[in-house]
């Protein structure tokens, strides 16, 4: 039927949020072990892989052309990366640099209250949702000038 858009698994549901795991660890990096945070990254990266996989399958057995393959080949790539700097990389560096500063504006404080270890973790948390949108368009803007140009590949979102 013309007119319904068909859910995305991977974009339009809560699964979204598995790809911004390392976020959540990167909050909780001054008061957990590395090997919570590492973990955080298996499950985003996880989640990066399922999409790029699940992207090229759907791209294959929709495209009904000879160039099928290699369609589903560009498409996986481009899902790849784009998925790699819109939910692990940028967004990672971002809550981890968040952290770090409010650690550091932290250990020059006099005052004990604003000492508080939980402190970097909230202010991560809370900038999660805030950084989301701009790194997502962020990323599409750019892939768009280079990447995408340079292929001549643009997908096609439903």
């Amino acid at each position: 039927m013309k007119g319904i858009k068909e859910v995305d698994l991977y974009r339009d549901t809560p699964v979204r949020y598995l790809g911004y795991a390392n976020e959540v660890g990167e909050a909780f990096r001054s008061i957990v072990p590395n090997s919570v945070v590492r973990l955080s990254y298996v499950i985003a990266s996880g989640y990066v892989l399922a999409d790029t996989i699940n992207s090229g399958l759907k791209a294959y057995r929709k495209d009904v052309t000879p160039g099928r393959t290699k369609n589903a080949l560009m498409g996986m790539t481009d899902t790849l990366l784009w998925q790699s700097f819109a939910s692990v990389i940028i967004p990672g560096f971002t809550i981890n640099r968040i952290c770090a500063t409010v650690q550091f504006l932290q250990k020059r404080s006099n005052n004990v209250a604003l000492r508080n270890k939980w402190i970097p973790t909230a202010i991560g948390l809370a900038s999660i949702p805030l950084i989301i949108r701009p790194i997502d368009n962020m990323v599409e803007d750019v892939m768009n000038v280079t990447y995408r140009k340079w292929v001549g590949y643009h997908p096609k979102h439903s």
